[in-house]
């Protein structure tokens, strides 16, 4: 079954240490099964435009390459996105 190369991807933007995403990332442990997370250290010299984009929002989050949420999840918005786009690709 190929449902699963089609799972949503969430792009966590982050940097260590940052103890908003380690929460962030405990928020969204029970749907970790429908998504695969994809974390970007923004710190890193290949991701210096996000650096300049994100350094005092971090954690941020994208959404299959979609701006979603920053500083804090918002599970209600998180669901409502993750679960349009399982329809979508059903």
């Amino acid at each position: 079954c190929s449902a699963s190369t089609n799972k949503p991807v969430l792009t966590l933007f982050t940097k260590k240490p940052c103890p908003l995403c380690d929460e962030a990332k405990e928020v969204l442990e029970p749907y970790k099964r429908r998504f695969i997370l994809q974390e970007v250290d923004i710190t890193l010299p290949e991701n210096s435009p996000w650096y300049d984009k994100y350094k005092y929002d971090i954690p941020v989050f994208h959404l299959n390459g979609k701006f979603l949420m920053k500083h804090r999840v918002d599970i209600r918005k998180f669901e409502d996105r993750l679960r349009k786009l399982e329809l979508q690709s059903e």
